[in-house]
């Protein structure tokens, strides 16, 4: 039988929303103890908290905040009395429970392909919060043990791949709206990976490092594949507007970091208090 903290475990890396049930207080009588928890997903159940018109009336409410995607956990009261309204059977055990119910959101995914200076700088940043991370580099050496030993404490879920021939076949498998940021040591792969992304319909924004000049001759390139509304999709350059003019790598992966984790927030993932 596989437990509430399992089922969450389970959920949280098959990337599939739910909400964690749990009963807060018990005045009286009733099927279950405080800090009893279920967990719900939208079509899947796990543990109870006791069952009855109480048990359905907290699975209504958790997938209905599935489906309106609530970020804000939420809580109700239920009178278990035979006089009190239900609409799942009858509860008169006498008592009354609260209960909470906290969304447990997918979090962010994010991709950075070429774990050079910026992009490793850009990976420890976002290493400390909880997302999804994947590093794609098509050097050896940028993704051994010992190159990612900075991130050896990471909050995030880091996935490393290294794909030394053509890196924009990892695009095909990252999950659904992740956000790519191409940061590479060649232009060429850039220009292919840019190529890639934007032929993918299920991936998020899409940011490219480099200059105004690297733009304009990528951009000239790609309208002669795609029309000129998925173009404009890439994102450069990539950080906050403003935050720094200065080149150094730890400078502008502050900048890039500040712009994914606003981003994140204005979403309505859970950055801003479960970094996501």
């Amino acid at each position: 039988m596989t437990t509430w903290f399992e089922a969450v475990a389970a959920l949280r890396s098959a990337r599939e929303a739910a909400v964690l049930v749990t009963v807060t207080d018990v005045r009286g009588h009733a099927p279950r103890e405080a800090g009893a928890k279920m967990v719900v997903s939208a079509m899947s159940t796990w543990a109870s908290i006791g069952g009855g018109n109480l048990e359905e009336e907290a699975v209504r409410r958790a997938r209905e905040m599935i489906r309106s995607s609530a970020a804000a956990p939420t809580r109700f009261t239920s009178n278990l009395s035979d006089k009190a309204p239900f609409q799942h059977g009858v509860q008169c055990c006498g008592g009354e429970v609260t209960v909470l119910l906290e969304p447990l959101a997918v979090v962010p995914s994010v991709a950075i392909f070429g774990v050079g200076h910026v992009g490793l700088e850009l990976a420890r940043i976002l290493a400390r919060h909880d997302l999804e991370l994947h590093l794609v580099d098509s050097r050896p050496e940028s993704l051994t043990a010992a190159a990612l030993a900075p991130l050896a404490d990471s909050v995030a879920a880091v996935h490393a791949h290294h794909v030394p021939v053509i890196p924009e076949l990892v695009l095909g498998e990252l999950p659904h709206g992740t956000r790519v940021l191409v940061l590479t040591h060649d232009h060429a792969e850039d220009l292919a990976i840019i190529d890639a992304a934007l032929r993918c319909d299920h991936l998020g924004a899409i940011g490219l490092i480099g200059s105004s000049a690297k733009w304009t001759r990528f951009r000239s390139q790609l309208l002669e594949s795609f029309p000129a509304e998925v173009v404009d999709r890439v994102q450069t350059p990539i950080g906050l507007p403003g935050v720094t003019t200065s080149k150094e790598p730890a400078a502008i992966a502050v900048s890039a970091a500040a712009a994914l984790l606003g981003a994140f927030e204005r979403e309505g993932s859970p950055t801003s208090e479960q970094l996501r």
